[in-house]
Parts: C-alpha cells; sequence; structure tokens
C-alpha cells in the first residue's frame, strides 16, 4: 500500500464524521486531543481533524498541527487498515512543540493499532472451532 495522504484517505463529508461521532468503536483519550475510531470496511484507513478555533486559536498553528498528524498518520497507515478516525483538538494542543507532537501522536497510533476489531471481538467471531 502506498504511504501517500490522497482525497480517498480523508473522511470529506459530514455524514463520514457523523458515522464515527455516532458509533465510535475504538476512543483513545491523549493529552490535549480524543481519537475517535469506527471501521470502515476498505483496505486503507482514512482520517478526518476537528480542530476548531475554540481549541487552538491561531490558523497558523491550526495548520502546523494538521500537518504533524497528517505526516505521523502517513507512516502509521499500515497499522491502522481498516478505521476511519477522527481526531478531535482539546485547548493546549497548541503549546505542544512539533517532535511532541509527533510524539504524541506515534503512540496514539500504536494504541489504536491494538484495539480489537469488532469482527474479532464479537463472540462467536469466526476464529471458533468447533470439536
Amino acid at each position: 500500500m502506498s504511504r501517500d495522504f490522497g482525497r480517498e484517505k480523508r473522511l470529506l463529508t459530514p455524514r463520514q464524521f457523523k458515522a464515527v461521532f455516532d458509533s465510535p468503536y475504538g476512543k483513545v483519550p491523549g493529552r490535549h486531543v480524543l481519537l475517535l475510531a469506527r471501521e470502515n470496511d476498505l483496505q486503507y484507513p482514512r482520517l478526518g481533524l476537528v480542530i476548531g478555533k475554540k481549541s487552538v486559536k491561531l490558523s497558523v498553528e491550526r495548520n502546523r498541527i494538521k500537518r504533524q498528524i497528517r505526516e505521523t498518520f502517513r507512516h502509521h497507515q499500515l497499522e491502522l487498515t481498516g478505521w476511519d478516525i477522527v481526531i478531535v483538538a482539546r485547548k493546549g494542543l497548541a503549546d505542544l512543540d512539533n517532535p511532541e507532537l509527533a510524539r504524541q501522536f506515534v503512540k496514539l497510533w500504536k494504541r489504536l493499532s491494538r484495539t480489537p476489531s469488532k469482527a474479532s471481538a464479537e463472540p462467536g467471531a469466526a476464529n471458533t472451532t468447533h470439536a
């Protein structure tokens, strides 16, 4: 799989965002950020960012944060295959410098990648054996 961040790897419509907000299967809280995830039945992950003026005042800071998040996402796509992910920024996120932002998101991606998929977590999933 390519490590690009093309249009197909982004959540674009309000409907796509709403699906994740309404029924997130994985929730990973971090410092100054909340990561919500939902399975997408695709061969690649998709990312959506919610970084409002309320939590990050300056547009240059919002843009810097988005660039950092997208870059770490790009490098960890293989571990995140099959997830739609929405990142919600909270106050204080702009106070982190780029290396700290990158470190935090690498940890968040790892925590999310360890979240079991719904299919393997359901009782009676495909991995049951009969004697």
